[in-house]
Parts: structure tokens; C-alpha cells; sequence
């Protein structure tokens, strides 16, 4: 915890469990004011309607969140075909339909290998990449059209099981800078259909693990808790 005494912070390093629908940022938030930490960030963004493993860092380990942001990271998910939204998930409306009943296990196969490696993807246009000093996403809500650079990224596991299809649950792990919904978009395409993001969690960033990460809320009530014991010492 920080002190009033001028005592250096040397900070530490907190595990999350994102909730659904909040923002890396509003954790990060949440977390200054109640725990009046004076200073935090976190290493690596969730999409709202994404949960799991958010790291982040206080004081003087916030100089090591790049560190953290480059590590391998693991996700997984659901994915569904046929459908397709623009921002790829459950954030906006449903915008086409697109066939199944060509898609075989074969298909599907052949999609996860060429989404499997060394790869090229782009963005989606609902993210919070900056181009020309403002979030895609900002653009995206005013319709702009914008050209998105591609990246290369390397995934190292794509695993599925379509069990339930058209649900196609999945687990990847990836280098930084993947976007797993351009994974899903780009999965719809090559399969010749379109698909979306039902669900999301990550359960990885390099040695650090979901299992060992604090429910949000009671992080916050242990803290206060710490913060009256130091008080009445």
C-alpha cells in the first residue's frame, strides 16, 4: 500500500479477474481509488466483453509493465459461425448471415492451420489501437473508413472443438499485439462463412496464471483491510 510518509513505493504487482463488461481502464480506476494507490497501470488491454488474467502494476512496477505486456499470452473462447458483427463480438448488432451446412470437419481444419504460426492480421476497426492519435474504435462509431495496418503475429496453439457446432470453442496461445477477434473473423472467412465472439477469457500472460488472480472485489476489501491494520499500528 502507499503511505503518507514519503517512504519510496516500491509497488507491487496485482492479478485480476476482470469482470464482464468493465474495461481494462476502469479496473485500473477502481483499484487508485479505493486502494488510494497513487500509481497504476496495467500490462496488456481486455475488450469489455472479454474476462480473465489483467495485470497490473503499482509504483515502481509500473516500470516493468512492457515487460509484461510482451510475454505469450493464452485465451480461450467460443466462437460462432454464420453470423458476423462489425466490431466481431457481442458489442454491436448483427450485421449478415452467412451459411453453415458447407462447413466439414476438414474446413474447419485446414482454417486453423493457416491461422496457425507465423501469420499476417489486421486489426479490427473496434479496437483501442491508436491511428493518427485517436482509438479505432472512436473512428468506428462515426463510420470513418480507415486503412489498418496488418501485423505479424505468431501463434504458437490454436486448438478447437466444434462439438457444438456452429459454436466452435477454442484455446490459442499467442505472441503481443494477436487480436484473437481478428482470429475469429478471419476463421469465419476461410471457412466461407462469417463468425463472432461469443466468449473470451484469458487464462495466460507468460508465467503468471488465471488461478492465481483476485476477484476484484475482494482484492479491494483485503487492501482496506491491510490499510486499517497499518493505521491502528
Amino acid at each position: 500500500m502507499n503511505n503518507e510518509n514519503n517512504i519510496p513505493d516500491e509497488g507491487e504487482v496485482i492479478l485480476i479477474d476482470k469482470p464482464l463488461t468493465w474495461t481494462s481502464f476502469d479496473v485500473a480506476n477502481k483499484l487508485k481509488r479505493a486502494c488510494k494507490f497513487k500509481k497504476i497501470g496495467h500490462a496488456g488491454t481486455l475488450d469489455p466483453l472479454a474476462t480473465g488474467l489483467l495485470i497490473l502494476c503499482t509504483g515502481k512496477k509500473t516500470k516493468q509493465i512492457d515487460t509484461y505486456q510482451a510475454q505469450e499470452k493464452e485465451y480461450t473462447g467460443t466462437l460462432v459461425l454464420g453470423k458476423t458483427t462489425p466490431s466481431i463480438d457481442l458489442e454491436t448488432e448483427f450485421d449478415a448471415e452467412y451459411p453453415t451446412d458447407h462447413i466439414t470437419p476438414e474446413i474447419m481444419e485446414s482454417a486453423r492451420l493457416a491461422l496457425t504460426g507465423s501469420i499476417t492480421q489486421t486489426p479490427p476497426i473496434y479496437s483501442a489501437l491508436r491511428v493518427d492519435g485517436e482509438r479505432l474504435y472512436k473512428k468506428a462509431r462515426r463510420g470513418e473508413e480507415v486503412e489498418i495496418k496488418k501485423r505479424n503475429v505468431e501463434i504458437s496453439l490454436f486448438e478447437i472443438d466444434a462439438t457444438h457446432f456452429p459454436s466452435v470453442d477454442f484455446r490459442i496461445i499467442c505472441s503481443k499485439g494477436t487480436y484473437i477477434r481478428s482470429m475469429v473473423r478471419d476463421f469465419g472467412q476461410l471457412t466461407g462463412s462469417g463468425a463472432y465472439l461469443s466468449a473470451l477469457c484469458r487464462t495466460r500472460i507468460g508465467a503468471f496464471e488465471l488461478k492465481n488472480a483476485w476477484n476484484l472485489t475482494d482484492f479491494i476489501q483485503q487492501k482496506r483491510l491491510e490499510l486499517k491494520l497499518e493505521v491502528d499500528e
